[in-house]
């Protein structure tokens, strides 16, 4: 039994540690779709993300996404309890293995600590190159404590749609969707940046400075996610945890060339960054079932994740005029739902409902775009939230942080002499 345990344990403890690279990726992929002048600034806010995450979740989230008994079916677990090993979770060794857990209380909270940092960090890249630092970290701060436990407990947390017989694997909905819908709250009420919509109509592509470190990034985030949904088994059954890297392989590659052909046919060019958006669609697709899909129904899952990218970009780029650099409202957001739907029509399990899929999905969707709309609108209305026009042309590394992301002793290509050179 101990053997058992120990393996167990481990597994969750590696698959943590996959998640924790997942913020890498996210950083990789997000200063790569910007300008080279504001990489400092995503750089700096990843960083705090994955922090701000690690203390507000043990602080309150933690035991408001999982109140244990007495919360069944219910809205909203306990508020204001700093996690308490003994009560919360299970931490000694020998209890947890003698009483058939998996693994130690600790490790379910460092797990479930990155997921949620995982969360706050979709909004990072969406409100990219003109919004103010500090206003940011509040609202990273409030979401990750606040916002996104509440709608985790509603399944994760034996709440209301766990009740209802919602199914959500690893966070199709409940980290990605929650993630999409934040940024698209974000991004309304910040506006776009200058200059990518002109008063004649036309649409100015503002593109990202480093293609190659938004590819690392995708494959950093492609391996991290065999934690992020390995580690999701809860133990580490072979067949389960097989299966999950499987079904999230399949999906991501039928992500990344369904994508390919259809932004060629808008196109009409090979787009890298349509590529890799479809990569990363279908593995967020995949996300809400991938232990309840077959192979082709991975690849089914993921085909139609790498379809919708580059027609959700567009529409919400050029229909609704709305700007997210990295394109996270579609891949985290429109992506998101349609993995949880998936569910309730690919899925292995009969007892999987499409129509509680909806539900649960839309439901989360509108509390965390409510939420989100109403911190960030609070914010908008005492401090103000995006930078002025000035320090949006000069860059925010230097109007933030008064530093380059690069630099060879030179500035703007020139070198600056002193008076003694």
């Amino acid at each position: 039994m101990e053997a058992l345990f120990t393996v167990n344990n481990l597994w969750i403890l590696v698959a943590t540690c996959f998640v924790f690279l997942m913020h890498l990726g996210f950083a990789s992929l997000e200063a790569g779709f910007v300008q080279k002048k504001n990489v400092v600034n995503i750089l700096f806010k990843n960083s705090m993300i994955i922090s701000i995450g690690l203390l507000t979740y043990f602080i309150i989230g933690f035991n408001l996404m999982y109140p244990g008994a007495g919360y069944e079916g219910g809205f909203i677990g306990k508020f204001f309890v700093p996690l308490d090993w003994a009560g919360s979770a299970v931490a000694d060794y020998a209890a947890a293995a003698e009483g058939g857990a998996a693994y130690t209380g600790y490790s379910d909270f460092i797990f479930q600590a990155m997921f949620a940092a995982t969360c706050a960090t979709i909004v990072s890249g969406a409100v990219a190159e003109r919004i103010k630092l500090v206003p940011f970290l509040i609202f990273a701060t409030l979401f990750v404590a606040i916002s996104y436990p509440i709608t985790g407990m509603w399944h994760w947390g034996g709440g209301w749609l766990a009740e209802m017989g919602f199914y959500d694997f690893a966070g199709s909905t409940l980290v990605h969707a929650a993630g999409g819908f934040a940024a698209l709250a974000a991004i309304i009420l910040l506006g776009a940046r200058k200059g990518k919509y002109r008063k004649d109509g036309r649409i100015t592509a503002i593109p990202g400075h480093s293609m190659p470190l938004a590819a690392i990034g995708v494959f950093l985030l492609w391996f991290g996610w065999y934690g992020f949904n390995g580690g999701s088994v809860l133990s580490a059954d072979p067949n389960g945890v097989s299966l999950v890297f499987v079904t999230t392989s399949l999906a991501a590659a039928a992500g990344g060339v369904a994508a390919f052909f259809v932004a060629y046919a808008m196109f009409k060019s090979y787009d890298l960054s349509m590529v890799l958006n479809g990569i990363l669609g279908g593995l967020v697709g995949v996300t809400a079932g991938a232990d309840s899909f077959t192979g082709m129904g991975a690849i089914t899952v993921g085909a139609i994740a790498g379809v919708i990218i580059p027609l959700s970009i567009v529409f919400f780029d050029k229909t609704l005029k709305l700007d997210d650099p990295v394109g996270a409202t579609s891949v985290h957001g429109v992506c998101g739902i349609w993995g949880t739907l998936a569910v309730g029509i690919f899925s292995t399990n009969p007892e999987h409902s499409f129509v509680t899929q909806l539900i649960g999905t839309l439901a989360v969707g509108a509390f965390s775009f409510v939420m989100s709309f109403g911190i960030m609108g609070a914010l908008k209305a005492t401090m103000g939230i995006r930078v002025d026009e000035e320090e949006e042309i000069k860059g925010l590394d230097i109007g933030e942080h008064d530093m380059h992301a690069y630099t060879d002793g030179r500035e703007d290509g020139v070198f600056q002499l002193t008076s003694e050179g």
